[in-house]
């Protein structure tokens, strides 16, 4: 057996390594999936395998939503700004690449035409024509649609640039709670009615589809579907990472504070909006990544992405999934997809409790989903506060408490404060020990 000395020295070790060692766990399984999947479609040997190449692109569309809930997880699980807004920003991305994607798909097709102005305005007129503006000149916003840097470009500039002038003026403002939380509603829906509008130059609710050339390469094929699946996974590392940089540096200590107590971190001389700027402003680029990559596994992008649901369902999958915890984050998004896709689908045709088969076939599942949705948000808030993992680290915590650490612990008394339990599972810092850390910063 070790001291308590010895136990509590290690626990406020394991307490700062957590996050990188969920981290690398996280990291761990994401590889492997990326591997597998590939490998079982048989993407880059012409596809065939026992996996779907629907099933590639579903999985890889449900690493974009994973990336926009840790987008989100970062604001409102770390600095307290429940953002209903994110679906814009995420909207905002798929729209920026797909000028780029729609643009190289009408190219392809009229390659025929040699003349480089003539084949323009034969582009301009197979975007358009759909919507009746085929003999309108160009938007201005269309100039650069063929430069694919560019357009990328604009899937950072776009949400960042929204995200900054929205933030500063409402954090500016002090607008707080479930007063900002309906601000960014509106936002989204005001955005949702003005991509609606067909005058926009963004086929109004058509959206814009057939994206089949990403980079002269076709969607069609399998080797594409999976390139894009693992840069989807690529992404979620990187967002992981940037995340997990920003929330364990002084800055998210701050943030935390903020979070825990506003008043009193802007008291200690913080400037509060600076730091709240500039998490939201990196949250709506995350979220814009997120839409670009998901954009061309959809086909398609339209202004039902700006619809105030996506938003709202965002949320939920921080929530079932434990928010302030990254990885938390992840689990409930793939969670949440993952039973929609079971219900819409019709992977699920039984119910069954014991004894008792419940056949549901026959439910319209698309109908209901936003029911279910709303059902798991007030299941997760009445009975599993901290989510999912929330829940896994407290059964963690009763196992380490009442079985394991009486016998590795000499003399441990579980009711001492401060014996570093909480640390040694790897819970959230609670609002005192996040202000301290701030105010001795």
């Amino acid at each position: 057996m070790m001291s308590f000395e010895r136990y509590e020295g290690l626990s406020q070790r394991y307490s700062r390594m957590s996050p990188f060692l969920s981290m690398l766990v996280v990291f761990a399984l994401l590889t492997a999936f990326m591997v597998f999947v590939p490998v079982a479609n048989q993407s880059y040997a012409g596809g065939g395998g026992w996996l779907p190449d629907a099933m590639v692109q579903l999985f890889g569309k449900i690493l974009c939503f994973a990336l926009l809930a840790v987008a989100l997880d970062l604001v409102w699980g770390f600095c307290g700004i429940l953002s209903l807004g994110h679906g814009a920003f995420f909207a905002l991305g798929g729209y920026a690449i797909s000028m780029n994607l729609i643009y190289a798909t009408a190219d392809e097709k009229l390659a025929q035409i040699t003349d480089p102005i003539v084949r323009d305005d034969a582009v301009k007129q197979s975007i358009f024509s759909v919507v009746g503006q085929g003999e309108d000149p160009w938007p201005w916003f269309w100039m650069l649609a063929d430069q694919f840097w560019f357009q990328a470009a604009m899937v950072l500039v776009v949400p960042g640039l929204l995200a900054f002038g929205f933030g500063w003026l409402a954090f500016r403002s002090r607008v707080t709670g479930v007063y900002l939380s309906i601000i960014t509603q509106a936002l989204t829906l005001a955005l949702g009615y003005l991509f609606i509008m067909n005058e926009f130059g963004l086929r109004g609710n058509n959206g814009l589809s057939g994206l089949q050339n990403v980079l002269g390469a076709s969607m069609t094929e399998t080797s594409t579907k999976a390139t894009l699946f693992i840069a989807s996974g690529i992404a979620l590392m990187a967002g992981y990472v940037l995340t997990l940089f920003l929330t364990q540096s002084k800055f998210g200590s701050v943030l935390r504070g903020i979070r825990d107590d506003e008043d009193r971190i802007r008291f200690l001389g913080y400037a509060v909006e600076g730091y709240k700027v500039f998490a939201f402003v990196v949250s709506a680029m995350m979220a814009g990544v997120a839409g670009a990559l998901f954009a061309p596994q959809a086909g398609i992008i339209n202004p039902d992405s700006f619809g105030p649901l996506k938003s709202i369902e965002v949320a939920v999958w921080v929530a079932l999934g434990g928010r302030g915890l990254i990885y938390g984050a992840i689990v409930g998004a793939v969670a949440v997809n993952l039973l929609r896709s079971a219900l819409t689908g019709g992977w699920i045709n039984q119910i069954g409790f014991g004894v008792v088969s419940i056949d549901v076939s026959g439910v319209p599942w698309p109908e209901f989903w936003p029911i279910v949705l709303g059902l798991l948000f007030v299941l997760v808030t009445l009975l599993m506060p901290r989510g999912l993992m929330g829940l896994w680290h407290s059964m963690l915590a009763l196992i380490w408490r009442r079985l394991l650490r009486g016998w590795v612990v000499a003399d441990a008394d579980p009711t001492t404060p401060g014996s570093g339990t909480a640390g040694a599972v790897g819970q959230p810092e609670d609002a005192a020990k996040a202000q301290h850390v701030v105010a001795s910063a």
